[in-house]
């Protein structure tokens, strides 16, 4: 168990349960079934500072 740091603020409108039952999912499958919440943004410019998903690999040396 870990804290859930958001790089962004909000209000979490959805848990997956599925993730709760099953924790592996979030690494098997992280882009599908292994989300873990849904969150409704406050400051919709805190979006901008993300990273996209590509952009997240380059950086950290992943290739596909």
């Amino acid at each position: 168990v870990s804290n859930l740091y958001s790089p962004v603020s909000g209000e979490v409108v959805e848990i997956n349960e599925a993730v709760i039952r099953k924790p592996e999912l979030i690494n098997e499958d992280p882009y599908g079934k292994g989300w873990m919440i849904k969150v409704k943004v406050k400051e919709p410019k805190e979006l901008d500072k993300l990273l996209s998903s590509e952009d997240y690999q380059e950086l950290i040396g992943a290739h596909e």
